[in-house]
């Protein structure tokens, strides 16, 4: 099982990882904290000491066409909050 899927790079991501050292990732929706602590330490070499995870539900719209109403969604995503330990830093940037 997959368990990182891709980091979140925001406004609001950069911030936290500026001030409060936490970088966020979409993580599988069946993953638990005790994983992605795993996950986070064996892909970045790095020492995690919170993790917090967030269920974020799809979003529903509907259109009005020609055809009828359409109705649709996104899907449902699982994000991980992680912190790391003083002095410790992932660098996203550094394979592109």
């Amino acid at each position: 099982m997959n368990i990182l899927i891709k980091p979140i790079i925001t406004e609001k991501a950069t911030t936290d990882v500026e001030e409060f050292n936490r970088y966020g990732f979409v993580v599988n929706p069946k993953a638990n904290k005790v994983e992605i602590k795993k996950a986070v330490e064996a892909a970045y070499d790095v020492s995690v000491t919170k993790v917090r995870t967030i269920n974020v539900r799809p979003d529903r719209n509907t259109r009005y066409t020609k055809t009828g109403i359409q109705t649709g969604k996104t899907n449902a995503v699982k994000k991980a909050i992680v912190q790391l330990a003083e002095g410790d830093t992932i660098d996203f940037y550094s394979n592109i």
